[in-house]
């Protein structure tokens, strides 16, 4: 087996993808949640670039985690999407979903994706990695078209897309690695593990 560490990896995230990535990559992952007021994480944290949003919630959720969890090591990750000076959150339903869309339409903007890897509550490591996504113009009839075959899945991921599904459609150019703009980059984060023994070498 790859994973060397006596417990299974902790992944502190409701996400779906991040957990197939992983154990499609060998490592054994347990999941554990805690629900955080991520707006309130925020404000305490002062102004912040997109960057610096993303690891400070990316460590927060290994940490709220890891309290529980003596000893064992927690993933935590966070992605953020930076359009010039704005920074979109996850739309709250489908009208807000479309006003990001319309927004982003014929654009450039970046997704932020940040991990951190917690033991009782020390960050002993984070990173974040940026992907440059451009849409093609879109037309409201595509909207229309987009937003009734995606459903309420648009309001899982900020930019109201999610590029391994129906949201490939969206674009015309992509800047980046693949696993960043799924939400995870995996390249840095095996690196680190590697490095520190919990993964084969």
């Amino acid at each position: 087996m790859l994973w060397r560490a006596a417990h299974p990896l902790v992944l502190a995230s409701h996400s779906a993808i991040r957990r197939k990535l992983l154990e499609s990559a060998g490592i054994p992952v347990e999941v554990s949640v805690v629900d955080l007021d991520e707006r309130a994480i925020e404000a305490r944290g002062g102004p912040l670039s997109p960057t610096a949003v993303a690891i400070l919630l990316a460590r927060a959720k290994a940490q709220a985690v890891a309290t529980a969890l003596p000893g064992q090591l927690v993933l935590g990750a966070d992605q953020t999407l930076a359009f010039g000076a704005r920074r979109f959150t996850k739309p709250p339903d489908i009208a807000a979903a479309r006003e990001q869309l319309r927004i982003l339409s014929g654009q450039t903007h970046e997704l932020c994706s940040a991990f951190a890897i917690v033991r009782d509550r020390q960050v002993i490591f984070s990173h974040c990695e940026i992907a440059r996504m451009t849409m093609r113009p879109l037309s409201a009839a595509f909207l229309d078209a987009y937003l009734a075959a995606a459903g309420p899945g648009v309001c899982a991921s900020v930019g109201a897309y999610q590029l391994e599904n129906l949201g490939i459609h969206l674009f015309e150019r992509i800047e980046g690695d693949h696993f960043t703009i799924l939400g995870l980059p995996l390249m840095p984060l095996f690196d680190y593990l590697r490095r520190e023994g919990f993964v084969a070498a």
